[in-house]
Parts: structure tokens; sequence; C-alpha cells
């Protein structure tokens, strides 16, 4: 089992950070047999960009827009990579303690600024590696 939470900090430069990655891990997966890949990306990334909000949509297409774009290369990559993947796509990373409550869905309608801490996310990532549910599935989780 692979579980990939790979992050580029406070910097929004891509330089291809993501497609490298996952590209070695996909490899590395393959020379070893492991079948199964939990991968860390971004909500706003791929079928969650968010048209509806014009900040959103600011903020994606201009300081996000190379960075999101190296995410969805990767992200695509897992997805046909024949892996049991589970992309996580979690809205805005906080700092916080782990609350333990948390919504993930295939979909879920935004408002304001939803936001998870980095240790509910892990949480919920350690669970989907361990599970069946998520396999082939990309869940938006959010706080």
């Amino acid at each position: 089992m692979i579980v990939s939470a790979l992050g580029r900090g406070n910097s929004v430069r891509a330089d291809g950070l993501f497609t490298r990655a996952s590209a070695a891990v996909l490899v590395a997966a393959a020379q070893t047999g492991v079948s199964r890949l939990v991968w860390l990306s971004s909500f706003g990334v791929g079928h969650t960009f968010d048209w509806s909000s014009a900040t959103r949509k600011l903020i994606y297409t201009t300081l996000l827009r190379s960075l999101y774009a190296d995410k969805a290369i990767a992200d695509d990559g897992i997805r046909s990579s024949g892996l049991d993947w589970t992309v996580v796509l979690p809205t805005k990373l906080t700092n916080g303690p782990a609350k333990g409550t948390f919504l993930a869905d295939d979909r879920l309608p935004m408002k304001g600024a939803p936001s998870i801490s980095r240790a509910d996310v892990a949480a919920f990532m350690l669970r989907a590696a361990h599970g069946d549910e998520w396999i082939h599935r990309s869940p938006v989780i959010t706080g």
C-alpha cells in the first residue's frame, strides 16, 4: 500500500512536482507489486473545479493554474494506472486539530470557504487505505 500526501506548502509553483512524483510512485508500485494507492490532490482540480464562485474561479485560473494543471495530469495518470487508487480532494487545509467529523462524497456542494484540518485528512486517508469503499473514486472531503 502507498499513501502519498505530497504537497507544495505555501508555494503555488508546480515545477512538475506532482507529475514526476506520480510517475515515480506508479513505477515503484509496479516494481514491488503494490496494488493500493491513496493519493492526496486538491479540491478545485479536475471535476471539482468550481465555476459557481467568482472568487474561486479567479484563484484557480490565475494563482493556482499551473499547480492545479500539474495535479490534474498526475491524478489522471493515477486513475488510468490499473491500481486500486483513491484520489482524495480536500478543501482548504488547516493546521487545526482533528475534529473526527467531516463530510466525504464524490461531489459536495460548497458554500463560503470550506476547510478541513490536515489531521482529519490524514485520518480519512488512513481509513480509505484500509477499506474498499473509496477504491476507484475521488472523494471530496471537507470539515
